[in-house]
């Protein structure tokens, strides 16, 4: 049987986003009759430091994403620049599966680059240099090993941070670097990201896409999101759709 896929990104849940969470929660029990695969492509969460965390506010959102699955569907999921700790932990939980960072996928013939997008942002020095720095895989290991009473410490001053920058106006980080991108979609036909906060189709002369997803942004309750219906005959246009929570 063929399946429809869904793609997301930019959720940000946390405990002091609940509408977010609810909007999560509805769309996946909209569609977990639909047979679908669900693509979340990074900062699924605002902050994320162990896979066992079991926080009140996430034991609704597992418990859905285990029904989500009992009915037939698949989760897939890559890490953002918030949520770089989650693994494959905590997505067994619910019989998810972690992709790599960057992700070749294929779909009616063309090849599809699924990333989160920070990568591509290569004039955001400080940060890609703070990346390089913190996902070095003994600083990271050691991270994980943390006890998870100062993991919580931990995530509690990264959203109070995020809180605090988001105040005044809506956050967007810096945006992609357009010959850095030609560069990786060398050999790919769409390449669809996120984390910019800049929804976008953007078409190159050589007939490839770029598709950026949209956050997910609490003060209007909607998000911009990808659909790909399998029910469709024929290759349809690519749009992106919005999502209202």
């Amino acid at each position: 049987m063929s399946r429809s896929v869904l793609f997301i990104a930019d959720l940000h849940l946390s405990c002091e986003h609940p509408r977010l969470t609810r909007g999560f929660l509805s769309l996946l029990n909209t569609y977990k009759t639909q047979a679908i695969d669900l693509y979340i492509l990074g900062d699924w969460f605002n902050a994320w430091l162990d896979d066992q965390d079991d926080n009140e506010w996430l034991i609704p959102i597992v418990t859905a994403l285990q029904d989500f699955t009992h009915s037939g569907n698949q989760i897939f999921a890559l890490v953002g620049n918030r949520d770089f700790v989650l693994g494959q932990g905590f997505l067994d939980r619910f019989g998810g599966v972690l992709l790599p960072e960057s992700y070749l996928w294929q779909h009616q013939g063309k090849i599809w680059r699924l990333e989160h997008g920070d990568a591509l942002c290569t004039d955001d020095i400080a940060y890609q240099r703070f990346k390089r720095i913190i996902r070095h895989p003994w600083l990271l290991g050691s991270l994980k090993r943390l006890p998870f009473h100062i993991k919580q410490r931990i995530a509690h001053i990264l959203r109070r941070k995020s809180r605090q920058r988001q105040t005044h106006k809506h956050y967007q980080p810096v945006d992609v670097n357009k010959a850095y991108v030609r560069e990786q979609m060398q050999g790919v036909d769409v390449l669809l990201h996120g984390h910019t906060h800049r929804p976008e189709i953007e078409y190159f002369e050589n007939g490839s896409v770029r598709i950026v997803l949209g956050d997910w942004r609490e003060e209007t309750g909607e998000a911009q999101i990808l659909w790909l219906d399998a029910q469709a005959t024929q290759p349809a246009p690519i749009q992106l759709s919005t999502w209202h929570f």
